[in-house]
């Protein structure tokens, strides 16, 4: 639904998952998404429509896939579910959580699966990093976590993307990049909600009064902590470090990864500073995790497989992803609410 520009990467990934199929494109009109269908070389037969509506009407399709501007997530999400769609939705998933429960809802009421497209959850390598985490003779109890997403944007990117229009994405980098760090702490901590979360002073903002640039700690009732920064402004850096009372996890890819077909991280457990030399005693283990299907390609097997097993054989839609998402979305409505209100710590009641 819609033709932008991460659609091309995800109509990819559709046609190499060997269990999903692009059966139609929309765009606001039809001559656009014949030439997305052309361009990006989808099945012969795949069928374009000239208006959301008209895709949603078009029996053939199971699911839909929603990369339009955040703005339009709560409009076309709730219309594609009363439509009887699953829902593959670009992050963020909504403006806030109000707005995403009734997403939620809507899919619920029908018994639709639901997901958001953050495609590094679906890499084996989030799998085998969890199960070191989870180690408690390895990785001990966390402490803290520290995460990173930022690139340097165009002067062009700057003044014209979607992602810097208040009317569009109003969340700005925060809902684009802090997105990314958000979940990445979530998951490190099994998606325990922190209590209480405070934004960093003097964020940055453009012209039209939009995040560029933020970032926020989060506490939780336990003692572990964590800190994020997101931008626009900053240095290609996706860096992701999780450290425990016996191990640290690192690494450098954590949003997509260097390579498409493997994966590096880094763990070091029970590390000791040398007593006769500069160093440690052992250096941190390299691992390096393969995978055939690239992350992207990842997610939509999962997806497909899910709504499969409901259309097939009747299953109830999987709670865990819509779950994820709407704790997400919790942490960025805190950190958007500790800046409007001049720093202040934000509590959050689940």
């Amino acid at each position: 639904m819609g033709c932008a520009g991460i659609a091309r990467k995800v109509s990819r990934a559709i046609k190499l998952a060997p269990n999903a199929t692009v059966v139609a494109v929309a765009s606001r009109s039809e001559e656009k998404a014949r030439r997305f269908i052309a361009d990006n070389h989808l099945p012969e037969g795949t069928r374009a429509h000239g208006s959301y509506d008209s895709l949603l009407d078009d029996p053939d399709v199971d699911a839909v896939y929603v990369p339009l501007p955040t703005s339009l997530h709560l409009q076309w999400a709730v219309a594609a579910a009363d439509k009887g769609k699953h829902v593959l939705l670009e992050k963020p998933t909504a403006l806030s959580v109000a707005d995403l429960d009734r997403i939620l809802e809507a899919c619920e009421a029908k018994n639709l699966q639901f997901m958001d497209g953050t495609m590094w959850m679906h890499h084996p390598r989030t799998a085998e990093m969890q199960g070191l985490l989870h180690d408690p003779d390895r990785f001990g109890q966390l402490q803290l976590v520290s995460s990173i997403a930022s690139f340097q944007s165009n002067p062009e990117f700057l003044q014209n993307d979607i992602r810097v229009k208040p009317d569009l994405d109003a969340l700005g980098a925060l809902g684009d990049l802090g997105w990314y760090c958000i979940r990445s702490i979530l998951w490190a901590v099994d998606y325990k909600l922190p209590n209480k979360v405070v934004a960093f002073p003097n964020p940055i903002k453009n012209e039209a009064g939009l995040i560029i640039s933020c970032g926020a700690s989060l506490q939780w009732e336990n003692g572990s902590a964590a800190m994020f920064h997101c931008s626009f402004l900053a240095h290609l850096t996706f860096e992701l470090t999780i450290v425990g009372s016996r191990g640290t996890l690192t690494l450098s890819d954590f949003l997509i990864p260097f390579e498409e077909n493997s994966a590096p991280f880094s763990f070091a457990s029970d590390s000791r500073l040398s007593k006769l030399k500069m160093g440690l005693e052992e250096l941190p283990g390299k691992h390096v995790v393969p995978t055939e299907f690239p992350q992207e390609a990842r997610m939509i097997c999962e997806f497909s497989r899910l709504v499969e097993a409901i259309k097939v054989s009747g299953s109830k839609a999987d709670g865990k992803w819509p779950s994820i998402s709407r704790k997400t979305q919790l942490v960025v409505d805190a950190v958007k609410e500790s800046i409007e209100k001049g720093f202040e710590i934000v509590e959050i009641v689940g």
